[in-house]
Formats: structure tokens, C-alpha cells, sequence
């Protein structure tokens, strides 16, 4: 694992962004799995930039994002869909058909998920694997658990999670309460993944994920068992690691 602690959140950003563009400098017809969340809205930012200055082009990419809401359409504007769009997808030269979001607007839900699946695998896999990391440890809608669960599945929100996204709805009432994600298992068969979080709220779990004991209470905690994982955390999310 390569763990990588910058000074603040905007060179966390670029510094996780240049692992992107440096994959898609050297494979311009790489699959980039993506995620979301107010994490990762910087380092969109920057290959905003990097595909405007010519530095990269996104035109032979294919991506899928880790999760979508479940219950919400594609243009609802807190679906995930629509935070693609907004901070991504419309900046870059990226062919739309080429993008793919878990179809939350299906209400069936094991249909849903076993086509979202079958997609991934059918189209041979994800490059590179970006991920943020709940304050809990989940990564994509993987909340704690007894058990890593493998594939595409639908998941039952925890409060905590419902919590921290309530902020971007006009109550907490209106936050979906399941979402469809890719599984431990999808994440982890990824060639490579890129992990980034940052302020003082993830401390503690990114402690507890990278250098803790790996258990499925800990989600993120199964990433020490990849073969090739970059985590990039700004000063104050990175306080409390071993090496601080």
C-alpha cells in the first residue's frame, strides 16, 4: 500500500487526481471505476483542467461509479447520475454512452444489481478504482457488516450515513434509505485503487482502516489485502496514523 499525507485539501486533490491522468495518459482506453461524495469534487476539478489543457483525453474511456441511490431517476439532482454530470461528465470530452451508473431508477432491485454486475464483468474489469471512505469505514455503500459481501448488491443505509448525506437534501427525510453498490468483491477486482479522504472527521477511521485490523466491521479495512492500493489524505485525516 502506498500512503501518500499532503499539507491540505487542494494538493490532496491534485495529488490523487495525477494518479487518474497519469493512467489515462498512458492507456487512453482504460475503465475507470469513479465515486462520489464531496471528497473527490476537487480532484474531478483538476482533470476538468488537465483534459482542457490537452494534458489527457477522456474520448476512449469507459467508467462505472461504485453506487447509485436507489429509488431516484437519472436526472433527480441528488442522484448520482446527475453529480457525474455536474462535476465531471459535462467538462470533458468523455462519449456519455460510455459512462455507467447502477440504474437506481429500477425497483427491481436484484435485476438491477445482477445487470450492473454482469456489465463490469462482461466488459472485463475496471482499471483503477477510485473510492472515498465513510466515517463508519464503508466504501462505495458498504456499511459494516458481519461478512464482506462479493457483488452488486442493494443495501439498507445506516443512520450515521443517512445523516452525513442529509446535508445535501432539504431534510433528512427526503435521503434514500437504500442504495444499489458495487460489493466488496467488484472493488476488490479492480487492478488498481485509488483512495482519498480528508478533514479531521476521518482520522479515526482512516486509522483504523489502513492500520487496524482487516474486518468486515471496518469495511475499508480490506483493501490491506490488495495488491496495488494508493491512499492519498490530506494533514488533518492522516493525523493519527502510525507514521504521524
Amino acid at each position: 500500500m502506498k500512503f501518500i499525507i499532503c499539507k491540505d485539501y487542494d494538493e490532496m486533490s491534485r495529488a490523487a487526481a495525477d494518479v487518474i491522468s497519469d493512467l489515462v495518459a498512458a492507456q487512453p482506453d482504460c475503465t475507470l471505476g469513479l465515486a462520489t461524495g464531496s471528497t473527490p469534487i476537487g480532484l474531478y476539478a483538476e482533470l476538468v483542467k488537465d483534459c482542457a489543457d490537452g494534458k489527457i483525453s477522456f474520448k476512449d474511456v469507459d467508467t462505472y461509479n461504485l453506487d447509485e441511490y436507489r429509488g431516484l431517476p437519472a436526472d433527480h439532482v441528488q442522484s448520482y447520475h446527475y453529480f457525474m454530470k455536474d462535476n465531471l461528465f459535462d467538462h470533458v470530452d468523455i462519449d456519455q454512452s460510455r459512462t455507467h451508473v447502477p440504474d437506481g431508477s429500477n425497483p427491481d432491485a436484484q435485476a438491477a444489481c445482477a445487470e450492473y454486475e454482469a456489465a463490469i464483468k462482461a466488459h472485463g474489469g475496471v482499471d483503477l478504482q477510485l473510492l472515498g471512505l465513510g466515517h463508519n469505514g464503508h466504501i462505495g455503500f458498504n456499511e459494516p457488516n458481519t461478512e464482506f459481501v462479493k457483488e452488486t448488491n442493494c443495501v439498507d443505509l445506516t443512520e450515521s450515513t443517512i445523516t452525513a448525506n442529509s446535508r445535501l437534501f432539504d431534510s433528512i427525510d427526503q435521503v434514500p434509505t437504500q442504495a444499489y453498490t458495487m460489493g466488496i468483491g467488484t472493488i476488490m477486482a479492480a487492478k488498481k485503487i485509488l483512495v482519498v479522504a480528508n478533514g479531521e472527521g476521518k482520522a479515526d477511521i482512516v486509522a483504523q482502516a489502513f492500520f487496524g485490523p482487516v474486518t468486515p466491521q471496518v469495511p475499508a479495512s480490506v483493501l490491506q489485502f490488495h495488491p496495488d492500493v494508493t491512499v492519498v489524505v490530506d494533514a488533518a485525516a492522516g493525523s493519527k496514523c502510525p507514521q504521524q
